[in-house]
């Protein structure tokens, strides 16, 4: 059977054979079938051409989460024909108003008319339902190719700007024609939906459960911080979320062995999975297959992947105690590239092939990122302006090894990290503040928290340095997870003997005054 070539191709085809005979979301009490959902998309999707007057829009922002609505219209987006750009309710409404104007949206899809007042884009809220719009006809089909762009997602940019990454439908096609089958679900499975829209691994969640004709449990936020409990609660099979719940569960006590035994398949990705975390979580679910997955938002969703043979005897024992993110996904080639500039078996990871996005929103961001290997054999970078092509590698920023034939993640070339698997780039938070009255200079670094799990401090120095104002400041404009735990302020930053900022004693200086 040939593989359909757009996201909600694959939808659909489970919809056409399903219909209401089996249950596709479930989000707290409410429930829709196959058959049922896509009734809801198909409604949205003509509501949203109607209210383009009667053309498709090309992109529309999705400010939803977490609920049937948010879902439904994820499917009506894309079922219209339009790219969807997930915004997200809990962000400050500056940041979303940001990406709204970048992502040069034509509409905005809400959950109530009071929401999104303050994009400046035309909005449509899907609830409650207008009486008239009953009577719309059916969104025409649009002609969406499988080169048209599926979902722009936003991540950290390292300016001060959030990055627009467009995923084609190709790149998601080509994800779901390996990974739809590859965790063994089908109708009767019951597979976690831990994402927040806004966050690639949610485009896992929900196209790998439709593809397959699984049910899509969704938790609320406050159930994440229990995640036994909600997966025992709703009898889940498949479960994918960052490592970083394992340590919720671990600390509530309620990761004891056995205490997971309807789960079938377990996958964390997101960020590194330490050896040790994998062990309780193996314990707690002995029926689970335990994979982790890895890629950046560039590579669509991930782009390698790393299953852990049935017996912990026979696990692999790597110097960083992180369990390897494996081998590439079939659609996909890597190299890794060493300080040289060429080919090596310890380096960057640079990745290309059907999964590999075809540049930033705003071309300014390619250069650099991308490289072709020359006849010299040494890597070289693209420009500003360069055309891409398939022949392209993109640079990943992650420093990769090869352990007895599986890729090892050794941490990163640049000033990149993961909070709870968020990316971030260190530098957006220190732009932010360097922009703020009396700032002279600031610096971000990550440090482990007190469950282990890093954290950001930042520091700062200038003649006015508030740390109540800076907070305020930075809350107006970032998510929760990009602000900082602490703002320290120096009266001078450390240098080293270059004049540059020295960050190893600037994370020594701030441990010593750490209460």
């Amino acid at each position: 059977m040939s593989c359909p070539q757009t996201a909600y191709a694959w939808f659909s085809r489970s919809a056409d054979r399903l219909g209401d005979a089996w249950t596709a979301v479930e989000v707290g009490e409410e429930k829709l079938t196959y058959g049922q959902l896509r009734e809801l998309a198909e409604h949205l999707a003509a509501r949203l051409v109607a209210a383009g007057g009667g053309s498709a829009p090309r992109r529309v922002g999705l400010l939803a989460n977490r609920s049937v609505t948010a879902y439904a219209g994820y499917l009506a987006i894309l079922r219209a024909g339009a790219a969807v750009v997930p915004l997200n309710p809990e962000f400050p409404a500056a940041r979303n108003a940001s990406i709204a104007k970048a992502a040069e949206l034509d509409l905005v899809l809400t959950e109530t008319a009071e929401d999104g007042a303050e994009l400046g884009v035309p909005l449509l809220a899907a609830r409650p339902l207008d009486p008239d719009a009953r009577d719309l006809a059916p969104a025409p089909h649009p002609r969406t190719a499988p080169d048209d762009i599926a979902y722009i997602i936003f991540t950290s940019g390292s300016t001060g700007v959030p990055k627009g990454v467009p995923v084609l439908h190709r790149n998601i096609c080509a994800y779901l024609a390996h990974l739809s089958t590859r965790y063994e679900a089908g109708p009767g499975s019951r597979m976690s939906g831990s994402f927040d829209l806004t966050f690639d691994g949610s485009v896992h969640d929900l196209f790998v459960a439709w593809a397959c004709g699984a049910t899509l449990v969704v938790p609320m936020r406050h159930q994440l911080l229990a995640p036994v409990k909600f997966i025992n609660a709703q009898q889940l099979t498949h479960w994918f979320s960052v490592p970083s719940l394992v340590s919720f569960a671990s600390r509530l006590g309620t990761l004891t062995p056995g205490s997971m035994p309807t789960l079938r398949w377990s996958v964390f990705g997101g960020e590194p999975l330490p050896l040790n975390a994998a062990r309780a979580w193996a314990a707690a679910a002995p029926s689970a297959t335990l994979e982790v997955l890895y890629g950046p938002t560039e590579l669509t969703i991930s782009c390698t992947a790393y299953r852990l043979p049935a017996a912990t005897g026979d696990w692999p024992r790597p110097a960083n105690g992180i369990v390897p993110i494996g081998t590439p996904h079939p659609a996909t080639e890597y190299l890794l590239l060493d300080e040289s500039g060429r080919p090596g078996t310890v380096g960057e990871l640079c990745v290309r092939g059907a999964q590999r996005f075809g540049g930033y929103l705003d071309p300014a961001n390619d250069a650099g990122r991308f490289l072709l290997i020359g006849a010299d054999g040494l890597a070289h970078p693209t420009t500003a302006g360069t055309p891409l092509t398939e022949e392209h590698w993109y640079r990943t920023g992650d420093r990769v090894g090869l352990e007895d034939g599986q890729l090892v993640h050794l941490g990163r070339v640049d000033q990149q990290v993961k909070i709870r698997g968020h990316r971030i780039e260190l530098g957006e938070v220190e732009a932010m503040l360097r922009e703020q009255r009396g700032v002279r200079d600031a610096v971000v670094v990550a440090v482990p928290g007190r469950d282990g799990e890093p954290e950001l401090e930042a520091a700062v120095s200038g003649s006015d340095c508030d740390t109540e104002r800076l907070f305020s400041a930075l809350g107006n404009r970032l998510p929760l997870y990009m602000l900082p735990r602490r703002i320290v302020p120096f009266d001078q930053l450390p240098l080293n003997s270059n004049g540059k900022i020295d960050r190893r004693a600037l994370l020594e200086a701030l441990g010593s005054d750490r209460p």
